[in-house]
């Protein structure tokens, strides 16, 4: 997303009510907010270092 192409809904006083966005500017927003909860929801879970990942693909016959 090359930054927004929303539109603005106002009312008679000129203040921002709403929002338009381009249905692909909408999916990507979803998506990143998506991601953003998942990360949320993992970020006590314990970490796994590059080189064990490495290994555990590499039993997996993956890599």
């Amino acid at each position: 997303m090359e930054g927004l192409h929303e539109q603005f809904i106002v009312d008679e006083a000129g203040r921002r009510k709403a929002v338009i966005l381009p249905i692909e500017d909408y999916e990507e927003l979803l998506e990143d907010l998506h991601d953003l909860a998942m990360i949320a929801e993992r970020k006590d879970e314990p970490t796994v270092s590059f080189d064990e990942i490495k290994k555990r693909l590499k039993a997996d016959g993956l890599i």
